[in-house]
């Protein structure tokens, strides 16, 4: 039988450059991938024109960027769902590792990059 519970723990990757997005799984349906942004670390804001990514948030805290200029305050236990084409982003804002969980559906979402 194919596993269907997996570890955050296992697909989280650290790193001194860009976020790391950590696959979990995917498929035609969605994608599922695990972030980690060190402090000061950024995931660029962008849109998905097909999809809508569902953001879980497991530890620390970010600035997430909605389009616009608004920027709402994001922190463990939170979900943030951008429907599609709605911009959406993050600065890591605070002292630990900003981890979250992101689903995006379709598996075909798309994606570009956006203003703020």
């Amino acid at each position: 039988m194919e596993s269907r519970i997996f570890s955050v723990a296992k697909h989280i990757r650290p790193s001194d450059g860009e976020p790391i997005r950590s696959v979990v799984l995917e498929t035609k349906d969605s994608a599922v991938v695990v972030w980690h942004a060190h402090p000061g670390q950024e995931i660029a804001a962008h849109i998905h024109p097909h999809g809508q990514d569902t953001w879980t948030v497991i530890s620390g805290e970010a600035e997430y960027y909605q389009g616009g200029g608004i920027v709402a305050h994001l922190k463990a236990g939170d979900i943030a769902i951008a429907k599609p084409g709605q911009v959406h982003g993050a600065l890591n804002s605070g002292s630990e590792p900003f981890i979250f969980v992101s689903v995006v559906a379709s598996g075909n979402a798309g994606f570009a990059l956006a203003e703020k």
